[in-house]
């Protein structure tokens, strides 16, 4: 399968220059491969966006991001429901999607040799009105911290986060949310509550422990009230997924929630999503995936 046609994007400052780097690693990798590789490279998102919806109507048999989860999310819009595949050479932050699908995170090679083997894996996708997202969207404490840390300009890095978190965790109160779960309706206070498509975002945090990428299904958490030091404590565990022990988490299976706060602006693959409410539903095999 090496006479294929290819649709390279890359964001290059992805992981603070990596994007460029590994990009040149894998352009190298593919057409010594023998793959027909058209090298895009956009200067901000909304060019990516164009890019990639034009390599798609154009009759590509892969788009292969090489970025962070932010360049698979504007991928997946292009993508949803036409079979073309989604590739990745992680070169982000978090580099999630590349977890999900044992993508190696720290070498373009084996990331590119992965889409040179061409297996493929048909999985869901999320959707709200005409877009999706592959991993999770984050509704409240964490949807806080990163629309904080997007208006920051110093530092750079995980550490704007971190900053960010704690000038949060200050004033934080709990959130009073209106979900509706299938058509069942919970009014309730939470910290946060997260539906994931997948079951971790943020560099490999597992909200949503136990999401399955084919199932049909989203996943809902709740993490109901809890004093700060409690979230402070609870956090290490997210990334091991042992926070479901928790007496304050709550977990739902459902096809379609609607997730209703006032002033929260939701974070879907780390990326602006939008106001609340949302109404979000599972799209089910909506993208197949070069594993």
């Amino acid at each position: 399968m090496t006479d294929r046609d290819i649709a390279l994007l890359t964001n290059p400052t992805a992981g603070r220059g990596r994007g460029a780097r590994y990009r040149d690693v894998a352009l190298d990798h593919l057409r010594a491969a023998g793959l027909t590789v058209r090298n895009l490279t956009a200067r901000d998102a909304a060019e990516s966006q164009d890019l990639a919806h034009q390599a798609v109507a154009e009759g590509v048999d892969a788009l292969v991001v090489v970025g962070g989860d932010g360049m698979v999310h504007i991928a997946v819009q292009a993508l949803a429901g036409t079979g073309v595949a989604l590739g990745v050479v992680p070169a982000g932050t978090g580099n999630d999607v590349a977890r999900y699908f044992d993508v190696p995170r720290k070498d373009p090679v084996a990331a590119a040799a992965v889409v040179v083997a061409g297996r493929t894996r048909t999985v869901d996708l999320a959707r709200s009105g005409d877009r999706h997202f592959l991993t999770v969207l984050a509704a409240g404490f964490d949807a806080v911290v990163n629309e904080r840390a997007n208006n920051m300009t110093w530092p750079k890095g995980q550490m704007r986060y971190n900053l960010a978190t704690l000038a949060e965790l200050r004033t934080f109160e709990p959130i009073p949310y209106t979900l509706d779960l299938d058509g069942e309706s919970l009014s309730l206070d939470a910290m946060l509550v997260a539906v994931g498509n997948g079951p971790s975002f943020g560099g490999g945090l597992r909200i949503t422990e136990g999401a399955l990428l084919d199932d049909g299904l989203l996943d809902v958490v709740i993490i109901k009230p809890m004093t700060k030091l409690g979230l402070v404590r609870t956090y290490p565990k997210l990334f091991k997924g042992t926070h479901v022990t928790h007496p304050q988490y709550e977990h739902h299976r459902v096809r379609t929630v609607t997730v209703a706060a006032p002033g929260i602006i939701s974070y879907a693959d780390g990326e602006r999503f939008g106001a609340l409410p949302l109404t979000v539903e599972c799209a089910p095999g909506a993208l197949t995936v070069l594993t």
